[in-house]
Parts: C-alpha cells; sequence; structure tokens
C-alpha cells in the first residue's frame, strides 16, 4: 500500500447499484458524508473504480471495485510526551482509553503539555503511525472514563454520525446525594448561565437535553446511578442531577460541599466515570461494548460510605 495513504476502503459493487451514479454507490454503501466525499475528490487517489481515478458522476457495473484512500495526516500541533495510557482497544482505525481523572483531553491555550492528546501521540510516534488526533467526543477533565479517538478522517465521520443519530449507547456511572427514584428520565433544555457563561443551567429556552438514569445501589444519603445520555451537552449529567435536587458528589461547580461533608464522601472531583460505550465499528459494521473500570476514588468513596454504615448498623 502507499505510505502516502491509510488502508483503503473498499466495496464490490453488486446488482443493486449496477449503474448507479458512484457518487450515489459512495453515500449510499460508505455512508460517505458529501463534506468527505468533496475532500476525497481533492486527493489525487482518493477515490478510484479497479485501480484507476474515477469521478463521481461516472456509472459502475457489477463487479467493479471501488476504494477510496484518504492521505496520512499527523498532529503538528501536539508535542509528543511520555505517558502511561490505559488503552481499552486499538486498530488501524480507531483507539479507545480509560482516561483517567484531572486529565485534559485536548491542549488549550496557555496549557500544551501533560493533556491526552501528548501522551496518545506519542504512543503513534513509539508506534511509528503517521495519525492525527480526533477524538470522536467530549469528557470533562475531571470526568473518567471511555474516551473514543478515530485514527482516519473517514472514521471519525462514521462515529459522528452515529453519535449524531443516537446509535452510540454512553453510560456512565454517578454518586449523586439523595435517595433517587428507582429510574426516571429528566427532559430539560439546557444553556449556559448568561451571568456565568463557563457554568451551564436548565433553561426554557436551552437545547433539548435528555438523561435517563437507574438506581444501582442505596447507601446512607447517597445513590449509585448508572446514568444513560440521550443528548450530549457540555455538564448534561452534573446540571440534570442538580436540577431535581441530587447534585454529584464531589461537584466543585454544582456540588454541595455541605452534603459531601455530612455524608462522609470524601472525592476530590466531580463522581462521574463514563463506564460504557456501545457502537459499531466505523469499518467492520461489527457491534462493539467498551468498558472501563470504576477509578479508584469512586470506589473508595462507595466503600468508605459502605463500612460507614455497617459501623452505625452494628
Amino acid at each position: 500500500m502507499d505510505e502516502a495513504y491509510y488502508e483503503p476502503i473498499s466495496h464490490i459493487v453488486d446488482e443493486r447499484d449496477a449503474g448507479q451514479p458512484l457518487g450515489t454507490v459512495l453515500r449510499r454503501r460508505l455512508k460517505c458524508s458529501r463534506k468527505l466525499l468533496s475532500r476525497l475528490k481533492l486527493t489525487e487517489r482518493g477515490i478510484t473504480v479497479n485501480g484507476q481515478r474515477r469521478y463521481t458522476n461516472e456509472r459502475v457495473a457489477v463487479g467493479d471495485r471501488i476504494e477510496i484512500r484518504m492521505p496520512k495526516e499527523r498532529s503538528e500541533d501536539i508535542l509528543p510526551q511520555p505517558m502511561e495510557l490505559d488503552v481499552l482497544f486499538e486498530d488501524a482505525d480507531l483507539m479507545a482509553v480509560n482516561k483517567p481523572a484531572g486529565l485534559i483531553v485536548h491542549p488549550t491555550h496557555g496549557h500544551y503539555v501533560n493533556t491526552l492528546a501528548n501522551g496518545v501521540v506519542h504512543h503513534w510516534l513509539e508506534r511509528g503511525e503517521t495519525v492525527r488526533f480526533r477524538p470522536v467526543h467530549r469528557l470533562d477533565q475531571h470526568t473518567s472514563g471511555v474516551l473514543l479517538i478515530a485514527k482516519t478522517p473517514y472514521a471519525h465521520q462514521q462515529l459522528s454520525e452515529q453519535i449524531q443519530r443516537k446509535r452510540v449507547e454512553k453510560i456512565y456511572l454517578a454518586l449523586v446525594h439523595g435517595h433517587t427514584p428507582d429510574r426516571g428520565t429528566i427532559d430539560a433544555p439546557i444553556d449556559r448561565n448568561p451571568e456565568q457563561p463557563h457554568i451551564r443551567m436548565v433553561r426554557p429556552d436551552g437545547y433539548p437535553s435528555v438523561t435517563h438514569y437507574e438506581a444501582v445501589r442505596r447507601l446512607r444519603g447517597v445513590t449509585l446511578l448508572r446514568v444513560m445520555l440521550e443528548t450530549g451537552r457540555t455538564h448534561q449529567i452534573r446540571v440534570h442531577m442538580k436540577h431535581i435536587g441530587h447534585p454529584l458528589v464531589g461537584d466543585p461547580m454544582y456540588g454541595q460541599p455541605e452534603a459531601d461533608r455530612a455524608a462522609g464522601a470524601a472525592m476530590d472531583r466531580q463522581a462521574l466515570h463514563a463506564w460504557r460505550l456501545g457502537f459499531r465499528h466505523p469499518v467492520s459494521g461489527e457491534p462493539m461494548l467498551l468498558e472501563a473500570e470504576m477509578p479508584p476514588d469512586m470506589a473508595g468513596c462507595i466503600a468508605a460510605l459502605s463500612a460507614r454504615e455497617e459501623t452505625k448498623e452494628e
């Protein structure tokens, strides 16, 4: 394979698509977006049929081998930095890591090192891979758990589309104050607080936001929840749980420090962990389910609360 390109994505034309324009087949069978197709057209070997470059308005025949290729890229603006990574899965198309709490995902102004991106870029450099850092979704700095990274533009487009179509299962573990109902749905729009733009709040004119939850375990004064996101607004779980009167333990922005102290719940960050991510592989289409074990700080907090409860019962 040409060193300047990622592995080609291919499709063999059958009777269903015989006589159709190439562009139609690319959109229908390889799920290429118009934006991706525009990019492929500008690439020397971006779109080929039986090894020859072809225009998207040309028609295809049964047995034609269609291939798309994306030129390799690297994140030139991200400094490689050795870092211990908990890699849950990796192949030529995607990578999933268990992000620890406290680690920023991407460099920002004034914060160019000690981010997940620095460690991942170094990891790829050590493996001899030319890849650009493309996180598919976001996790707050102090939220731990599964983070998905696309390794090619095609994989990024496919995974992003799954998220937009709500075909990605996102399940979090959250420790909240009080005892919630066994299960529930919070359907409350979210937007910025006009007085404090870095903080989100429930507002009638906000963006549609839906969170589902179910109780996993109840302790004295707190509940461990399994939370499912239907939408993905910034700080959504934290804002929604505060809205219904059950803020997250340890949350410095939306929590209740006095409630943390009263419950004896010791956490240096919000007790929120991205536990499970379910999706289809962007190239093979195979179903995938990735899980990240609950981190020591959350597990330790639950163990301490459980021990305190047992002591009081004695």
